[in-house]
């Protein structure tokens, strides 16, 4: 599992404050490289609200939360999930989608499925890849 890694974050860094500084700079970075990717989104918490959202995904990532639901639980798969949920859920506010969303929302499902955990069974159903990477591969009938 990806916390495994934190570890020798933790012995080496010691101090709370810098390993969070660590944890930032990876969730900013991921952030950066999206957008330079052709990723994009206007929501706050990834533009003038990025320092609040960070800590309370900080609070997420310490209570084990991204453990159960990204594929490693690191800085770089939530922020990647984050960024894709956001950019899902703008894509899909148009009634209508032509053929430009349609590849965006495409890119943007493909990265949340890359980064999302499949869950276990019973939680498949309710989980965000299933509303939000199957159902809307399904909805707009996407390929995998």
């Amino acid at each position: 599992m990806g916390y495994a890694s934190w570890l020798g974050i933790i012995q080496s860094l010691v101090t709370r404050e810098k390993i969070y500084s660590v944890f930032v700079k990876r969730y900013k970075t991921t952030i950066e490289q999206l957008r330079e990717q052709g990723h994009c989104s206007d929501n706050a918490k990834i533009t003038t609200d990025i320092d609040q959202h960070i800590k309370e995904e900080w609070g997420h990532f310490l209570s084990g939360t991204y453990g159960m639901c990204t594929k490693s639980g690191l800085p770089e798969d939530i922020a990647a999930k984050e960024f894709a949920i956001l950019e899902i859920n703008e894509i899909t506010e148009e009634s209508e989608l032509s053929i430009a969303p349609l590849t965006q929302l495409t890119n943007a499902i493909n990265l949340l499925d890359s980064a999302s955990a499949h869950f276990a069974p019973h939680e498949r159903p309710t989980s965000s890849r299933h509303r939000l990477v199957n159902e809307m591969r399904r909805k707009y009938r996407l390929k995998n």
